[in-house]
């Protein structure tokens, strides 16, 4: 089951940039890559908590600005030899808006 919520428009994020959702579980960072695709995953760098949407966006991936561990946003996945992992989100653009699915922070305040 999906529950698609508005969240904004996709030129409030800048290409290789971020935003940040707050949600009663916690901040979701939203990235726009260069090639305008979009991914939505918890902000919180599993290693040292630090604040992925200020972290450094290439390709597919982001880098924490706290000790360079660097994610995936497909996957939410460490890359190299940092291990862990992150949440992600399902998110789409509708007609240059971005569309959350929320039903996953529903199942996560329940739990």
């Amino acid at each position: 089951m999906t529950d698609w919520t508005d969240i904004g428009a996709l030129t409030d994020i800048p290409a290789r940039g971020a935003r940040i959702v707050k949600t009663h579980t916690g901040c979701i960072a939203v990235f726009r890559t260069a090639e305008d695709e979009v991914f939505a995953i918890d902000d919180s760098c599993p290693h040292r908590g630090g604040p992925l949407s200020e972290g450094i966006v290439h390709g597919r991936s982001v880098t924490c600005p706290l000790h360079n561990m660097v994610l995936r946003l497909d996957t939410g996945i460490a890359q190299g030899a940092d291990e862990g992992s992150v949440n992600t989100y399902a998110i789409r653009v509708e007609s240059g808006r971005l569309m959350l699915d929320t039903a996953r922070l529903q199942r996560k305040s329940v739990a």
